[in-house]
């Protein structure tokens, strides 16, 4: 017998851990391992490569004379980059640990097949994951304070203040986006435009040509992670109430929007191939992009998409830093 969505189970939850049921007696309590496997290591990727790109980038379009070293040595360069990749990764994994807390106490994941959630299955306490999350947000905020305090550009608090917002009620509040199929526009701003953009502009004061095709590229490669991810994930969704764009448009369609997504990235690559012919290199990086593409259409078997997902996130970083690499090795 077919099963239906239990509609009180998601309708008017606000994400409040009073709210929340407590983790099940006799489960085990969470390890060190499950907590790493929270934070949900192979999306990192989408924090790495827009700040990868966004430094090669601001590099190329700086107009400075001397190699990569001599321009990461003025005005606290380094710093702001290291800062840089620090805010996004604190907020991907902020991200991570709050869809967690989040989808845990409505009882979405109730219906999951793939590993376990640390509040979903019980292992440990909703507000120690809301917690964990919060803490996360945090130390990006207090990483963004340091890249404000040491560039001077004050504006950017509102920035932060918006991409930290933004992250929460992904999954969070009362009326998640994430649970209306707008998550992927919303790694498309600020895992895309906002991450590359961002580290260019506080390292060079400027927002190029170059730096808009690689916000592109990379916000392209964030929608075609999320977007396997959440195919595989498409029938639970689907009976959770999480209304996904995967679940909105169809597994069909969902499979023609990450093909597109996977693909994209490539096609924006000729930008920089036209320019710099050596920034060609990137395209071996479809030889792992490729199999994820061929996986996440013809597939049902949730580990094997699960597959194409690690395969998209590797691929996304090995175009990331390949690129990076060879604008920032220019003769």
């Amino acid at each position: 017998m077919a099963r239906t969505k239990n509609t009180n189970r998601t309708k008017g939850r606000s994400g409040n851990p009073a709210k929340a049921a407590r983790p099940q007696r006799g489960k085990q309590r969470a390890t060190a391992r499950d907590w790493i496997g929270g934070a949900r290591l192979r999306t990192l990727t989408l924090g790495v490569v827009p700040v990868v790109l966004g430094t090669g980038v601001a590099f190329v379009d700086s107009g400075e004379p001397g190699d990569f070293g001599s321009y990461l040595g003025h005005d606290h360069r380094l710093a702001v980059a290291l800062l840089a990749l620090g805010v996004a990764l604190f907020l991907q994994i902020g991200v991570n640990y709050s869809n967690d807390y989040s989808d845990g106490v409505r009882g979405t994941d109730e219906f999951r097949v793939g590993p376990a959630r640390l509040t979903g299955a019980g292992l440990a306490k909703p507000r120690t994951v809301l917690t964990v999350a919060l803490t996360f947000f945090g130390l990006a905020a207090l990483a963004g304070l340091v890249i404000v305090a040491l560039t001077g550009l004050w504006w950017l608090l509102v920035v932060g203040a918006a991409a930290i917002v933004a992250a929460w009620f992904y999954t969070g509040g009362k009326k998640p986006y994430g649970y209306n199929a707008l998550g992927e526009v919303f790694v498309f701003v600020f895992f895309g435009l906002v991450a590359v953009l961002g580290t260019q502009y506080v390292q060079i004061r400027e927002v190029t040509t170059s730096g808009w095709a690689a916000a592109v590229a990379a916000g392209f490669f964030a929608c075609a992670v999320l977007m396997v991810n959440n195919i595989r994930d498409i029938d639970e969704d689907r009976l959770a109430g999480k209304r996904t764009l995967a679940v909105v448009v169809g597994r069909p369609v969902a499979r023609v929007l990450y093909g597109l997504f996977l693909m994209l990235p490539y096609v924006v690559l000729l930008w920089f191939v036209l320019l710099y012919f050596r920034t060609g290199f990137a395209y071996f990086s479809l030889l792992l992009a490729l199999p994820a593409l061929v996986i996440g259409v013809s597939t049902r078997k949730p580990r094997e998409l699960v597959t194409a997902l690690q395969l998209s996130s590797f691929a996304s970083l090995a175009f990331g830093v390949v690129l990076g690499l060879t604008l920032v090795l220019l003769p």
